[in-house]
């Protein structure tokens, strides 16, 4: 099983999301072909009911903790009640283009 799938299973069994985006990133960045480094994720649960957005986030890297220790270089995460997810349109920004680690060095 791959990361992406990884994360999804755990985060389906854990919060029972009403949308959940697992969105590999990894090649807007300066890794090989075919890396499971850097995600996005989008997730919309009453689960997030009364968190505030530091405590959802660590809810998230609890349940992620091993594969946060085990290649996971990056974890953007979108964390939303279902209420909140339909005020904001079900929108979340674009991710920033890469400006680290090599590309960057590459600019100077």
């Amino acid at each position: 099983m791959n990361t992406a799938d990884t994360i999804n299973d755990i985060l389906v069994d854990a919060l029972a999301p009403v949308r959940l985006d697992v969105i590999n990133e990894s090649h807007m960045h300066n890794v090989p072909p075919g890396s499971e480094s850097h995600f996005k994720l989008v997730v919309v649960s009453q689960a997030f009911e009364g968190l505030n957005l530091i405590a959802r986030h660590r809810t998230i890297n609890k349940l992620l903790a091993e594969q946060l220790q085990s290649g996971i270089h990056a974890l953007s995460m979108h964390t939303h009640t279902p209420e909140e997810w339909d005020a904001k349109g079900g929108q979340v920004p674009d991710s920033p283009p890469c400006l680290g680690g090599k590309a960057r060095e590459n600019d100077s």
